[in-house]
């Protein structure tokens, strides 16, 4: 077992009203000694924005905004921004996150140049009800019938929900170009897949139908292993190492005691991410403390950003839906458990 440090809580809710009832699933990039975080700030109601602060190497909060950096301004926001991811690709840093408008939750980027103006792109996942997904992915033959568990009952064809889309959540860049593609992974539940596009104006409707139709090619992962069999979803963005993209992400298994979510890590190739060369079979950590197990959601450990500094990986990520923590582990150490774990059927 690999060995794992938690560090506590690093950032709280406050009394100011847009993050007053949470914060938590934070984006993080390192920037010199720096760590800029941009985190979820949950407002009551459950409105949330985007809240941001900068920590002074990787452990230590030195400033934090009083108001929100991104906040929501367009229809498909109207009930919040949610669960940041952030990756630098080249000169432009690609902020993700979730729009929310009380029915779809859908994948959504926002570009910087500078980490404090963010220009948003919109809506960037397919914008397809399950009817037309499922349509589209089974034309080549059966999916999973997860697909249909944890998506269809949002379907039921009464009027008021024809708008109700296929939900879309944990979009996250590769930190460069791979083979000249911008690579994104995302999650319709309950696998991760991935996406190779020229630019971002490639992901029209167009590109989606043909997407869906070879959907299955595009699963990355799927569950296997017990602390993930409910299903799994992107957390923090891939890490490049000499052995592979190392991508921390969340497993979710349904308990006598309702969801638990915990840390789990995988080895997916260099040259075609698709492969994956191995994965922990237990996770990288999971709900033990009172600040992981009792909150807004209890039994949550959910990893959103990460960074490396003298070869010690930090995972910052929401606990208990309410607030942010971090946890760390000795980078060359992980690699080598991993590599101990290859995947068998590499396809």
């Amino acid at each position: 077992m690999i060995k794992i440090t938690k560090h506590g809580v690093l950032l709280h809710k406050t009394n100011l009203g847009f993050e007053n009832e949470g914060v938590l699933n934070p984006a993080a990039i390192r920037i010199g000694d720096q760590v800029h975080m941009y985190y979820r700030a949950v407002s009551k109601g459950n409105y949330s924005s985007i809240g941001y602060c900068l920590l002074e190497g990787p452990l230590t909060v030195i400033s934090r905004l009083n108001v929100p950096i991104l906040y929501p301004q367009t229809d498909e926001e109207s009930h919040g921004i949610e669960d940041p991811r952030i990756s630098k690709i080249d000169d432009l840093f690609y902020l993700c996150y979730t729009a929310y408008n009380g029915t779809n939750a859908l994948g959504s980027l926002a570009i910087s140049s500078d980490l404090k103006q963010f220009t948003k792109r919109g809506l960037i996942v397919p914008q397809f009800t399950y009817d037309e997904f499922s349509h589209l992915a089974t034309c080549k033959g059966k999916i999973n019938e997860k697909y249909s568990r944890y998506n269809q009952k949002f379907h039921t064809g009464s009027t008021a929900e024809k708008n109700v889309m296929l939900w879309d959540k944990n979009v996250m860049f590769f930190p460069r170009r791979i083979h000249g593609k911008l690579v994104f992974i995302h999650r319709v539940r309950p696998d991760i897949q991935i996406v190779y596009i020229d630019e971002i104006s490639d992901l029209t409707r167009e590109f989606w139908e043909n997407y869906f139709l070879s959907f299955s090619q595009n699963i990355i992962l799927q569950s296997k292993y017990n602390h993930e069999v409910s299903y799994i979803g992107g957390g923090c963005p891939p890490i490049e190492t000499i052995f592979g993209w190392l991508l921390i992400y969340h497993g979710v298994h349904d308990t006598n005691k309702g969801y638990v979510y915990s840390a789990c890590a995988a080895l997916l190739d260099l040259d075609d991410p698709k492969i994956e060369i191995a994965r922990l079979p237990y996770p990288l950590f999971k709900p033990e403390h009172t600040w992981e197990l009792k909150g807004e959601v209890n039994n949550v450990c959910f990893p959103t950003g990460s960074v490396v500094f003298d070869n010690t990986l930090y995972i910052y990520y929401g606990a208990a839906d309410e607030r942010i923590a971090c946890a760390s582990v000795n980078l060359d150490e992980l690699l080598k458990e991993l590599l101990l774990n290859k995947t068998s059927n590499e396809n």
